[in-house]
């Protein structure tokens, strides 16, 4: 059998956490390793349960989401340890700086079951997760925020067409959606992330979004 996915959950609020813990332990391919409501904790059990995932709530006490996750999964961290946030759309600014901070992505509070247990699982194999009815707004809406990028697509050799993809990946649009778009295939699509990824030397989609509205391909 697969070994489950391990996972961690974090929120203050002992109701949602419990009944994220409940939906996922029901899973057979995912399996909930502690439980805990600030983000000192999450930091501590992290580092000691070696989670695959940490579901991470933003606005908690002693240590926020932001904080723990930058040292979970921020950049010069040793063993980065992945980070799905779930908040609720009016911390929008606080999800922001998450990303920013090294979350593989982010969902609402509000989003169905099957949404969180399949954040989980894409964040877990590697890829990140944007919720994609909310990327336009919430990056667009604190992109003045951020400091121009150094360089600029050009500078780094990207094609047209992977130029189009970023905009996409931007824009929020998942693979079968942009392959849709530009009618390709979603395997095409996924040798431009990649290309993509590596030549600006990105980590995942999350930061592609930032950088894309960092370099003014997105307004």
């Amino acid at each position: 059998m697969t070994t489950p996915i391990r996972v961690l959950v974090c929120d203050d609020q002992a109701l949602i956490r419990t009944g994220f813990a409940t939906i996922i332990g029901a899973q057979p391919d995912l399996e909930v390793v502690g439980e805990c409501g600030d983000g000192r904790a999450a930091v501590d059990l992290a580092r000691r349960l070696h989670p695959d995932v940490v579901v991470m709530d933003v606005r908690m006490p002693v240590l926020d989401g932001i904080q723990a996750t930058r040292l979970l999964a921020g950049a010069g961290v040793a063993q980065p340890v992945k980070v799905l946030v779930v908040t609720t759309f009016n911390l929008d600014e606080y999800v922001y700086e998450a990303l920013r901070a090294g979350a593989s992505g982010f969902l609402l509070k509000d989003a169905p079951p099957t949404q969180l247990l399949h954040g989980i699982r894409t964040v877990a194999s590697g890829a990140a997760l944007l919720a994609p009815e909310v990327t336009r707004q919430l990056v667009g809406r604190y992109a003045a925020r951020i400091r121009p990028a150094e360089g600029t697509p050009d500078d780094v050799g990207l094609t047209p067409r992977e130029l189009e993809v970023l905009r996409l990946i931007a824009d929020g649009l998942s693979n079968s959606e942009i392959a849709a778009t530009l009618v390709i295939s979603q395997e095409t699509v996924k040798t431009y992330v990649s290309r993509i990824l590596t030549k600006l030397d990105l980590r995942d989609r999350v930061q592609a979004v930032v950088y894309a509205y960092r370099a003014g391909l997105v307004t």
